[in-house]
């Protein structure tokens, strides 16, 4: 199977081209091609929202040379030790510097970091795609996706949203995400079209182009659907708009019920869904016909996968209202997690069982409703972030605060300062808002007086996210 369908379209909507049939797949091996040409390794792909990188992933995809998709707004210093720990064969699209900024071992070239040893270690022949876990916190992980994985939930989420080649979908997340990813994927491999368009949904000229090129989706994470809800956004408006979805992160109740009203209203549907990256990405969605009795699911499984609920005692059950961590199985998950060069050429090591850290239930109906996280991981605008990470990112901010806990709190984090000012709490937000590239409206930061401890001497993240 090709992960780019016969009559898929790539459009460029600022620079005004359309790249179809024989154009396109010419573009694509001529991408492919001059990636083939670098030494051994996987590649490191600074990915914007722009034609010349969906073709190079393609590129990629279509000459089985493995491609790690990073954020261009990675901080220079989490860029540094991905390169050290990883050994690309080259970093493609590298930030922009002087000759002391190119890594050890590296040689700048045509806008790109080559590594001057062309021997590394040969990734393992299964291996596709590599996304980072963390954003820009802390020392991420990659997550190794096959390219059966990638291919395996491209078509099950075509299936479950009805994706054909009429269908024709804006870049309104970024392709770096796992989430926009999707997007991308599962609309070329139905043949369907994709407008790259890079302002994203709070941008003028994107609805500029959903309106020039009739787009009939939007995909979104709940701060979108937030800023839309004031923005009094009006699917009528756009009369060739017919699908939401949803995904990366809970979506209040409300909203989801307003917003599918919305659509229905104007002859369309939404779809709201749950994954994670290590399920390349997507995992269940609740089907639109069914989204106004299942508010606050997550959904059934994807075609070809399943959930089962995992008690403390490590026994596993699909009996409704019991509620434990979530186990997905499935074609799309994950090869494994990888912290260092030598894993890369490591095999499947997980077996296509996922353990996803989300604790929840399963209703009659087999339909999934999440309860809460095992570990400590938020979400920011659908980013997914360490909230001890966090916590030790505001330490060290040099604002004055010594004593943080970082709770999650839907699509924001919020964090406790003990003893500190207003005005301290606003410069360790900005502060945050720098280092990750985020808005500051994403991080809540709150002064305490004292932050509650549990008998052991931890933070009682329980007593704080009772408070949130």
């Amino acid at each position: 199977m090709k992960l780019v369908g016969d009559g898929a379209r790539l459009v460029d909507a600022t620079g005004g081209r359309t790249l179809a049939g024989e154009d396109l797949a010419a573009a694509v091996t001529r991408a492919g091609e001059e990636l083939a040409a670098l030494g051994q390794g996987v590649l490191f792909a600074r990915t914007a929202v722009d034609v010349d990188s969906v073709l190079r992933y393609l590129g990629a995809f279509e000459a089985a040379r493995p491609i790690a998709l990073i954020d261009p707004a990675l901080d220079a210093d989490v860029l540094a030790g991905l390169v050290e720990r990883f050994r690309p064969a080259a970093v493609l699209s590298a930030p922009e510097g002087t000759e002391s900024t190119v890594p050890a071992g590296y040689t700048a070239r045509d806008g790109h970091w080559v590594r001057t040893d062309p021997n590394g270690v040969v990734p393992h022949p299964d291996l596709a795609v590599l996304l980072p876990t963390s954003g820009s916190t802390g020392n991420p992980k990659l997550v190794r996706l096959s390219r059966t994985a990638i291919l395996a939930n491209a078509e099950a989420i075509a299936e479950v949203l009805g994706i054909d080649a009429d269908e024709i979908a804006p870049t309104s997340l970024p392709l770096h995400y796992s989430y926009g990813l999707s997007v991308l994927n599962s609309h070329l491999v139905r043949g369907a079209t994709v407008v790259v368009e890079p302002s994203g949904v709070l941008g003028r000229g994107f609805w500029d182009a959903v309106a020039e090129h009739k787009v009939t989706s939007l995909a979104g994470v709940p701060y979108h659907y937030e800023m839309l809800r004031r923005l009094k956004f009006d699917p009528e408006k756009y009369p060739s708009l017919r699908t939401l979805t949803q995904a990366g992160g809970k979506l209040r109740t409300d909203l989801v019920a307003e917003f599918n009203d919305k659509i229905r209203g104007a002859g369309g549907q939404m779809f709201v869904m749950y994954g994670q990256t290590e399920a390349g990405p997507r995992m269940a969605t609740v089907p639109a016909e069914r989204l106004a009795e299942k508010i606050g699911s997550a959904g059934p499984a994807l075609p070809g996968g399943a959930f089962a609920i995992r008690r403390d005692d490590g026994s596993e059950t699909t009996q409704p209202k019991i509620t434990g961590e979530v186990v997905y199985r499935g074609p799309n998950v994950m090869m494994g997690y990888a912290e260092h060069e030598a894993e890369l050429a490591h095999g499947d090591e997980v077996g296509g069982v996922l353990a996803t850290g989300d604790l929840g239930y399963l209703d009659e109906d087999g339909f999934l409703f999440i309860t809460g996280r095992l570990k400590r991981i938020g979400k920011v605008f659908g980013n997914r972030v360490s909230l001890d990470d966090l916590e030790q990112a505001v330490r060290s901010a040099s604002v004055g605060i010594d004593v943080v806990a970082a709770v999650p709190a839907g699509d924001k984090v919020v964090l406790f300062a003990e003893g500190v000012e207003k005005d301290t709490c606003k410069a360790a937000a900005r502060a945050l808002s720098e280092r990750l590239h985020l808005h500051t409206s994403g991080f809540d930061v709150r002064p305490i007086d004292t932050v509650p401890l549990l008998a052991s001497g931890k933070i009682d993240y329980r007593t704080l996210e009772a408070q949130v």
